[in-house]
């Protein structure tokens, strides 16, 4: 489980996150949603640790990551995969090299282990035969499943992807969710999702938080958010439903 408690980050003269608090459970996916500029990156780049809270506290399963030194925090880090947006693939690398890469950095193991570990990640994500193929010879959902072969690569408890459906058609999108989904509840990871996508919402939605000008607006479950009575997450919610139906 990862918490963030009353977490407060500001810009300048801007604030852009406003005493957020809310949990991202072990085993289930947990989207967090908003309108562009609400803050929701900024949160996500919070719990990672890519920006510095002005406030509040980031914890790990009870590890307070904000007061942890650089070399205290590169234990949890090497727990944590990550899902880039647009897969983020080394170009000059294999497809193979790719999902080597942070074994490689983080693990003391043969060439065999290694290679074993790449052919499962890459099997477990419906990839096949294709690890001498650089990422320009493959599709873009290609890339994403070869990206989240390299996020579990190295068993992570926590994983973290940004806009994964990002430039892909509706089809693709559906089984980047569901492979997603399945391998957040079969190896148990607390997976945390920032998404415009309203049917990423709808079909692996467990927990979802919605921020709104820096604040958590709503919380609840793919099942909740369609009967709240909370004005700004309906207008958010049908706004981007329509929009999706219109861009057909």
């Amino acid at each position: 489980m990862i918490e963030a408690r009353n977490i407060s980050k500001v810009f300048a003269d801007r604030t852009v996150l406003k005493n957020v608090t809310c949990r991202f459970e072990k085993g289930k996916t947990n989207l967090i949603i908003g309108e562009s500029g609400s803050g929701k990156t900024v949160l996500m780049k919070c719990l990672v640790g890519l920006l510095e809270v002005d406030n509040g506290q980031v914890l790990y399963d009870n590890r307070n990551f904000s007061e942890m030194t650089l070399f205290e925090r590169k234990a949890i880090r090497q727990e944590i995969g990550m899902l880039f947006q647009g897969a983020a693939l080394f170009d000059s690398l294999t497809v193979e090299e790719n999902v080597m890469f942070p074994l490689n950095m983080f693990r003391k193991m043969s060439m065999e282990e290694k290679r074993e570990r790449v052919n499962f990640c890459l099997k477990r994500v419906n990839i096949l035969n294709a690890n001498q193929l650089f990422p320009s010879e493959i599709s873009g959902g290609m890339k994403k499943r070869v990206a989240i072969a390299r996020a579990i690569s190295m068993n992570p408890q926590y994983l973290f992807c940004d806009e994964p459906n990002s430039g892909l058609d509706p089809k693709t999108s559906i089984i980047i969710d569901n492979l997603i989904s399945e391998i957040t509840k079969e190896y148990q990871i607390t997976t945390v999702i920032n998404t415009h996508d309203m049917n990423s919402v709808i079909e692996i939605g467990d927990k979802i938080a919605f921020i709104y000008e820096g604040q958590l607006w709503w919380e609840g479950t793919n099942k909740e958010i369609l009967h709240t009575d909370n004005q700004e997450i309906n207008d958010f919610v049908y706004a981007t439903e329509l929009l999706r139906k219109l861009k057909r």
